[in-house]
């Protein structure tokens, strides 16, 4: 048996599928998801499992290079907006239009993760990065300025 927390195998599957820069959206049970998307199912009842739930393992497996999500929640989800800080602190954070998410950034997500939370704009773009340390550890390699703080 695997020793992480993560046990469906399908999010195992996309998390280990994850190149530098794809995404995946995670989202409230009440996202529009594409028929073409990789839909990956959580959604047992309201609120199970939750949005933070399912960031909080996802990002144990993830490395998360940047994080997006709609710009409406600032104002009318602050205890999400708040959540997305405690979880991903030091991460760069975009907010764009909710439309956009909807649209444009659900065709072109790696999958598309559900999950129960009725929770208002709760539709998250998690940005694969890179293990900084891990990737430039070898003798003679040299990391990048962009990528000084994560050594």
């Amino acid at each position: 048996m695997k020793r992480g927390r993560i046990l469906n195998k399908d999010l195992n599957e996309i998390i280990a599928g994850m190149g530098h820069g794809d995404y995946i959206i995670v989202c409230d049970a009440g996202f529009p998801i594409p028929n073409s998307a990789w839909r990956i199912d959580l959604a047992m009842e309201k609120d199970v499992p939750t949005l933070e739930q399912v960031l909080d393992l996802i990002k144990e497996d993830l490395v998360v290079e940047k994080i997006a999500y709609a710009e409406d929640i600032k104002t009318y989800n602050r205890p999400l907006y708040q959540e997305l800080q405690r979880l991903f602190p030091g991460i760069t954070q975009e907010a764009i239009a909710h439309e956009k998410i909807l649209s444009e950034m659900a065709a072109k997500a790696k999958a598309i993760v559900r999950t129960g939370a009725f929770n208002p704009w709760g539709n998250i773009l998690l940005y694969s990065g890179v293990d900084v340390p891990r990737w430039f550890d070898k003798e003679g390699v040299i990391a990048p300025d962009y990528y000084k703080d994560r050594l």
